[in-house]
C-alpha cells in the first residue's frame, strides 16, 4: 500500500470525463451485491442452513430496529433502510481485500450518500403525511424559525458525509502507518480493528439516517394537531 492508495486515485480521463477508482469499486461493490442477493433468496428453505440462518438473523435484526422507530412506516422505510446499511457493511469491508479500497474513503462517495438520505427524508416526511402538511413544521413553532430549520437540514447532512468520510480515512491511515513501522505481523490486529470499525461506522451512519426520516415524519404528523377527542361510550 502506498501514500497514493489512500486517496481516491483517476483510472480514466476524457475531457471532462473522469472516472476514479471509487466510482470503479462502488459500481463492481453493487453489482456483485445484487447478484449475491438473488443467489441467496433463489433457493430458500424451510430448513434454513448455517449461511441462511446467519443472513435471516441479521435483516431480522435490521427489520427490528426500523419497527422500534417507526412502528407506523415501517414498511415504507424497510426497503431503503435495509439497502443502505449492507451496502455500508459491504463498502467498509471492502479495503479489507488486497489491491481494493473502501469508497467510503473518498468524500464524494460519503456525500453522495448523504445527499441520498437527504432526499429520502424528505420524500417519506411527504409520502407520509402531504406536502402541504410537511412544509408546514418548517414555519412552526414561529416563521422566523425557517431559516434555522434550513440550516440544521444542510448542516447535518454535511456532518453525516464527513463522519463516514474521516473515520473510514484515519482507519485506512492507521493501517497503513502502522503496516510501515510493525512490519507484517501487525495487520492481524488490524484487521480485527478494521471489522469492528466498519460495522460500526455503518450501524451508526444507518441509525442517523433512520432517525432523520423518523423525525421528518413525526414532526410532520405533528404539525397536523392533534388528533380529534372522542366521547367516551356511555
Amino acid at each position: 500500500m502506498t501514500a497514493d492508495a489512500m486517496f481516491a486515485h483517476t483510472l480514466f480521463q476524457f475531457g471532462p470525463l473522469v472516472l476514479r477508482d471509487t466510482v470503479v469499486t462502488t459500481w463492481l461493490l453493487m453489482l456483485l451485491l445484487w447478484i449475491g442477493a438473488w443467489l441467496a433468496t433463489r433457493r430458500m428453505r424451510a430448513r434454513a442452513g448455517l449461511v441462511q440462518t446467519a443472513v435471516e438473523g441479521a435483516v431480522t435484526a435490521m427489520e427490528d430496529a426500523v419497527r422500534q422507530a417507526l412502528p407506523r412506516h415501517a414498511d415504507n422505510v424497510m426497503p431503503f433502510v435495509l439497502t443502505l446499511w449492507t451496502f455500508l457493511v459491504a463498502a467498509n469491508l471492502v479495503g479489507l481485500i488486497p489491491g481494493l479500497h473502501s469508497p467510503t474513503r473518498d468524500l464524494s462517495a460519503t456525500s453522495a450518500l448523504a445527499v441520498l438520505v437527504f432526499l429520502s427524508v424528505h420524500w417519506f416526511g411527504i409520502r407520509a403525511i402531504g406536502l402541504k402538511e410537511y412544509l408546514r413544521h418548517y414555519l412552526s413553532p414561529s416563521p422566523i424559525l425557517l431559516p434555522f430549520h434550513v440550516i440544521s437540514e444542510i448542516t447535518r447532512s454535511l456532518a453525516l458525509a464527513v463522519r463516514l468520510f474521516g473515520n473510514m480515512m484515519s482507519l485506512e491511515l492507521v493501517a497503513l502507518l502502522l503496516v510501515w513501522i510493525g512490519g507484517l505481523l501487525v495487520p492481524i490486529p488490524i484487521l480485527m480493528l478494521h471489522i469492528v470499525e466498519a460495522l460500526v461506522q455503518a450501524y451508526i451512519f444507518g441509525m442517523l439516517a433512520l432517525a432523520y426520516i423518523a423525525s421528518a415524519i413525526q414532526t410532520g404528523a405533528l404539525a397536523e394537531g392533534p388528533a380529534p377527542a372522542t366521547e367516551p361510550e356511555q
